[in-house]
């Protein structure tokens, strides 16, 4: 279906036109008829990069009554990246309706301008809903006209905690209008909003929205973890025209993972929660201009990153949930474009990648890490292109007799040596006698790494980073927690999106995460009443900041080898006071001897 077929009006066609998009993408040619003719709600599922924001946008577009100078439509997403790209595109796509303002309402930036822009008037607005409450609380944005409601990637707002914000948002809108549910993952627990905030909504669903995309070749390589850094290295070596992200689980470790990319000469950076609005769009727009070749990034720090161009996405480490997986490695393979989705595993992650091969219905392909002669050739056939196609400045001729006058002793293949080894000496010597980072997967290498996994869980004897404090939390994977949901619940309960969450360990029955020590109170205060599932939630201080973790290997906070320490204590005491009473018992049998001895002893030193 072409969009003019679809019957969109000619404003949004000459727009359309301009982008250079002619035909609508399967989500977007099952939505936006069916937006275009009906008024009841809507949950939309694809994968992600198939055209979301069009489906939605352009109905939407089509619909607004340009006369009416309030807010019409509402879109709320999780976070900045994604608000500012929704604004960008519904910009874009609108360009040639004049009268139509579209203001985008986010975090990390100043209020005042949002204020004044919704103050001249606007009819769609792009926000996220922590700056959305601010606006309603402030009075300053009004959502009784609303007509339009669009969850957009509803699922990461759950999962970061804004389900309270949600219902605040939503209580402010009429009862009468179309809501609209747009995700690339749909876990069983999102499905529940739309009982609560939809009314007999119409699903649509594009293929499997767990398949991937038909673009994307998957690789995987079979490392030691205490090698994924250097594994990670050597992909970006033999890659060297590499454009892509590198996703990893937390924001200490995205920052830890640049810093080191940064140090060794790479050209990455980072983005996640903790750097400001400032920084964030800095960083991006090198990364769109391509100043940047690698980008790495959490899950919810890359929501809003649409470039077509990537070529590559790189699984640091594996998510928790799998269609997480599936969401990654779509920003690669895009708008025909080629890519590759790669993981960095270990031997223990065997089962999550034969779950997501079931997912995706398609084959990971075991590539190996390549070794140090594999990249020198690769790198060095890259200098010499570089070198063939580097434009000559004839002003270098005027010293062109002087140069060959210098090099006249070189012969041609010494020449060239030494051209080559001005530039690639350091590579070489780095990569001599590297290692051979492959592992086979065999089961007893599985079988000894469990082991030693078993065990470091058991010791459990790690310190928290300075500055942090370790707390140990009563529910784990048996009730089906996961990292995200974590974080969502400490945002919550805290009622604190900017509180930095550290290293979280989930086991079985229960947890540990680390907070920066300054919020050790808002995590105590605020999750004292904290349910999860109908479970009620303990948190306990594990471990204090700078402290031995002395706690944290009990089933309660360390309560468990608080309770052996004292049955010792007990075993002990006992024991010593049988040994005192035997003694007292033989002191008391031959005390009358004891006492002579000693008195003659005195007698014969007193004599002497």
């Amino acid at each position: 279906m072409t969009f003019q077929e679809a019957g969109l009006n000619k404003n949004i066609l000459k727009a359309i036109e301009d982008l250079g998009f002619e035909s609508l993408t399967p989500i977007q040619q099952e939505a936006v008829p069916y937006l275009l003719e009906n008024e009841t709600d809507l949950i939309a599922l694809a994968q992600t990069g198939t055209g979301k924001t069009a489906a939605f946008g352009l109905p939407v577009l089509h619909k607004i009554n340009i006369e009416r100078k309030l807010p019409q439509a509402i879109i709320l997403c999780p976070t900045r990246e994604l608000c500012l790209q929704i604004s960008k595109d519904i910009t874009s796509y609108s360009k040639y309706i004049k009268g139509l303002k579209v203001t985008p309402v986010y975090g990390g930036a100043s209020i005042i301008p949002q204020i004044k822009s919704l103050k001249a008037g606007t009819q769609i607005i792009v926000g996220t809903p922590g700056r959305v409450i601010d606006l309603i609380n402030r009075k300053s944005l009004k959502l009784q006209n609303i007509e339009f409601v669009i969850l957009d990637e509803a699922d990461e707002m759950l999962n970061m905690g804004f389900k309270d914000d949600l219902d605040t948002i939503l209580a402010e809108t009429p009862e009468e209008k179309q809501t609209l549910l747009f995700s690339a993952t749909m876990p069983k627990e999102v499905m529940k909003i739309s009982k609560n905030y939809m009314f007999s909504p119409k699903t649509i669903e594009v293929a499997s929205r767990n398949e991937g995309a038909k673009d994307v070749d998957h690789h995987y390589y079979m490392v030691n973890a205490r090698d994924r850094y250097k594994a990670l290295r050597r992909i970006c070596d033999v890659n060297p025209d590499i454009y892509g992200i590198v996703f990893c689980r937390t924001r200490r470790e995205t920052a830890d993972v640049a810093d080191k990319l940064m140090q060794d000469g790479y050209n990455a950076d980072a983005i996640h929660g903790e750097l400001s609005q400032a920084q964030r769009d800095h960083v991006m727009g090198r990364f769109r201009q391509r100043k940047l070749q690698i980008l790495v990034a959490t899950d919810v720090a890359a929501r809003g990153i649409d470039i077509n161009e990537l070529t590559h996405v790189i699984n640091y480490n594996l998510p928790d949930d799998n269609e997480i997986y599936v969401h990654r490695s779509g920003r690669t393979g895009r708008a025909g474009n080629k890519g590759i989705s790669i993981i960095i595993a270990h031997s223990r992650d065997g089962r999550k990648l034969k779950a997501i091969e079931k997912m995706i219905k398609r084959k990971l392909t075991l590539k190996k890490v390549p070794n140090g002669d594999e990249i020198c050739q690769i790198q060095l056939m890259k200098l010499i292109d570089k070198v063939v196609d580097t434009k000559v400045n004839h002003q270098i001729e005027k010293y062109l007799p002087s140069i060959e006058e210098k090099l006249a002793h070189l012969e041609k293949e010494e020449l060239i040596k030494h051209f080559v080894s001005t530039e690639f000496n350091r590579f070489l010597s780095f990569y001599k006698n590297a290692p051979d980072l492959n592992v086979s997967g065999s089961k007893k290498r599985e079988q000894n790494e469990n082991t030693n996994i078993r065990k470091s869980k058991g010791k459990r004897t790690g310190h928290a980073e300075e500055g942090h404090t370790r707390f140990f939390i009563n529910i784990g994977k048996e009730k089906n927690l996961q990292t995200h949901n974590l974080i969502g619940l400490i945002n919550e309960y805290t009622r604190n999106r900017n509180i930095p969450v550290g290293k979280i360990d989930i086991m079985r029955k229960f947890s540990f995460f680390e907070i920066s020590t300054e919020f050790e109170g808002d995590i105590l205060s605020g999750m004292s009443d904290a349910n999860w599932n109908g479970n009620k939630i303990n948190v306990e201080i594990s471990q204090a900041p700078g402290k031995k973790n002395s706690r944290g290997a009990g089933k309660r906070g360390g309560r468990k080898f608080s309770a052996k320490r004292k049955k010792t204590s007990r075993k002990s005491t006992s024991r010593r006071t049988l040994l005192s009473r035997e003694g007292s018992s033989k002191s008391s049998k031959g005390s009358s001897t004891s006492f002579k001895s000693r008195f003659n002893a005195a007698a014969k030193r007193k004599r002497i």
